[in-house]
């Protein structure tokens, strides 16, 4: 299978850019990210979980909305074009289970997750960045804030991590 993403990145050798369809990307190890993480949980304790889906739920609004624009995709083009995004990204194997847009839900399973793999055994979910661009892709699909719970997840035992996203209807 054809990966979209290598096939149009692009690296701009005089700043140092690498680039998708024009929105700057870069490569990191999960290693590095998850010590990060683990840092911030030592320093803050759950609260860590709020701050890592922050930043992740900004990075998966602004492709949902770029991407959405781009490429006029409908929404279910546009959850689709995500989740092969980020299997092409590296971000695990992702596969939208459910996306039903009168109820506003959207539910996305990731097996090997690079962040749970390098996390190593948890009693939780750690997967707290998926759990965030699962949130900005919801909002950016439903247009309203969305509620995000990864309610299962390898580093904890489970076979993939799951992620159920539900629109505030108040939000």
């Amino acid at each position: 299978m054809e990966n979209a993403v290598l096939r149009d990145l692009a690296h701009d050798a005089s700043t140092g850019h690498l680039t998708f369809k024009g929105v700057r990307y870069l490569l990191i190890r999960p290693e590095t990210v998850v010590a990060f993480q683990k840092a911030v949980e030592a320093e803050l304790g759950a609260r860590a979980e709020e701050l890592m889906a922050r930043g992740g739920r900004t990075g998966g609004a602004l492709s949902a909305r770029r991407y959405r624009e781009a490429f006029g995709l409908d929404a279910r083009e546009l959850v689709e074009f995500m989740v092969r995004m980020g299997r092409e990204i590296g971000w695990g194997a992702f596969m939208l289970d459910r996306l039903d847009l009168e109820r506003r839900e959207l539910v996305i399973s990731v097996r090997h997750s690079p962040f749970a793999e390098a996390y190593g055994p948890s009693a939780v979910p750690v997967c707290h960045l998926i759990a965030g661009v699962v949130g900005g892709l919801a909002e950016g699909v439903f247009g309203q804030p969305a509620q995000v719970i990864e309610t299962a997840c390898l580093a904890a035992g489970g076979p993939a991590c799951r992620f159920e996203a539900r629109a505030n209807p108040h939000g």
